[in-house]
């Protein structure tokens, strides 16, 4: 018999992976966290699942999510990734991965690691809003708000309050699992 999971999840295996493994469990270490900020902002427009179904073409075509290598990316590797059918070819999008990378790392300079950097938005604990039904999930929240002001302040792009909530939401900075899903009791 399935288990009970959240709604949004059950249109295919991969997605329902995803969410019993990965979304919602907190992640503390910077390359996951920036894995799933580049993935989250080339998501901005589109569905989940779309960054999902290509999420292993990212890997290898973004030297699995190295921010040091991406913060260094060429204009011939730039033009490269936009040749490449296996992701998601927006111009502004490969870009911002590039400049992303670059802050991303100021970021540790200034405070250690970027995942100490975020999680302080959440005095480093996730938040558990215990919502009882998919309607009762926000898509934005003032602690998203926050994180996006100030990550654009920092040089970011494609990072959006929405963008941010669904970062915070895929790496356990907030857990969204409904009432029933089954995840809430193995959490």
């Amino acid at each position: 018999m399935e288990p009970i999971r959240c709604g949004w999840c059950s249109a295919s295996d991969l997605y329902k992976k995803y969410h019993d493994e990965e979304w919602g469990t907190p992640v503390y270490d910077d390359p996951t966290i920036f894995e799933f900020l580049i993935l989250e902002t080339f998501q901005a427009g589109l569905s989940w699942i779309t960054i999902l179904n290509k999420r292993e073409n990212f890997k290898t075509a973004f030297d699995y999510f190295d921010y040091k290598k991406i913060a260094n990316y060429s204009e011939d590797k730039i033009e490269e990734l936009m040749q490449n059918t296996g992701i998601i070819r927006n111009k502004l999008k490969i870009n911002s991965a590039v400049s992303n990378a670059q802050a991303f790392m100021k970021i540790q300079e200034e405070f250690g690691t970027f995942s100490d950097y975020i999680w302080k938005f959440t005095n480093g604990k996730p938040i558990d809003n215990k919502p009882k039904t998919l309607q009762d999930v926000p898509a934005t929240t003032p602690i998203s708000d926050a994180i996006s002001k100030d990550l654009k302040k920092r040089g970011f792009k494609f990072v959006g309050s929405t963008v941010i909530y669904a970062h915070m939401q895929a790496t356990g900075m907030v857990n969204d699992h409904v009432e029933d899903c089954f995840t809430r009791k193995e959490k």
